[in-house]
């Protein structure tokens, strides 16, 4: 039998390290800044659009958002025209208790992503609302709006389009104020659904008032004996 030839031996030899596949983590990793990359460059692009009659109206509205005075001003109006808008402002309350909690205890903790560099951005003081010193992913007012609007809207479906155009703009107003990347409000967004799912199935587990009450009566109601009759 013949020797191996060279180009035998060399198929034979291990591939560098540089040669070898990527892996599922060096591929999501790349993914990964290619994301943030485009997310970067979204935030370039607002932070360099001149929009001066939009500027002090999104910077209100940024700051009317803070600790969702808005939505609990809502709430409170909803509490106050009836039954049906009084549970919606009830399971929208929820969701926002659920939203706050998991982006400011779960979310920020975990990812801790940098606030965008407001002054790099170049974004015009016009636009300037107070920098947050917490991590900037995800967006907790996006997410607070969202979870709001999405348990409202479910409960009283007339208000659903209104007040999703509503937690849109704040979304948008948190990007165009550049305390955050486009990134951070589409997570709070998706992070505001899932919080107002929850909210809502909470709700729906729980019994109505009513329904607590004809459960106490039943308990109290004197037991029947239901065995035959005692014999001596």
């Amino acid at each position: 039998m013949s020797d191996p030839t060279t180009s035998d031996a060399n198929a034979l030899r291990p591939l560098p390290a540089d040669a070898t596949p990527s892996g599922p983590g060096r591929l999501l990793g790349a993914v990964m800044g290619d994301l943030r990359a485009v997310d970067g460059a979204l935030y370039a692009a607002v932070a360099a659009t001149p929009t001066p009659t939009l500027d002090r109206t999104l910077r209100r509205l940024s700051h009317a958002a803070d600790h969702s005075k808005i939505s609990f001003a809502i709430a409170a109006a909803l509490a106050l025209a009836g039954k049906r808008p009084r549970k919606a402002a009830l399971a929208g309350v929820g969701a926002i208790a659920v939203a706050s909690a998991s982006a400011n205890l779960l979310g920020k903790r975990l990812v801790r992503r940098a606030r965008p560099d407001r002054e790099a951005a170049r974004v015009t003081v016009d636009r300037h609302v107070p920098m947050p010193t917490s991590a900037s992913f995800p967006s907790g007012h996006t997410a607070s709006a969202v979870a709001f609007a999405t348990a409202v809207g479910v409960v009283l479906p007339p208000a659903a389009v209104p007040l999703g155009a509503l937690a849109g703009a704040v979304g948008y107003s948190r990007i165009h104020t550049g305390v955050h990347y486009p990134g951070d409000v589409a997570a709070g967004a998706v992070l505001g659904i899932a919080s107002a799912a929850a909210a809502l199935a909470a709700a729906a587990a729980t019994p109505s008032a009513r329904t607590q009450a004809l459960l106490a009566a039943a308990r109290s109601w004197p037991r029947v004996r239901l065995a035959g009759p005692v014999r001596d």
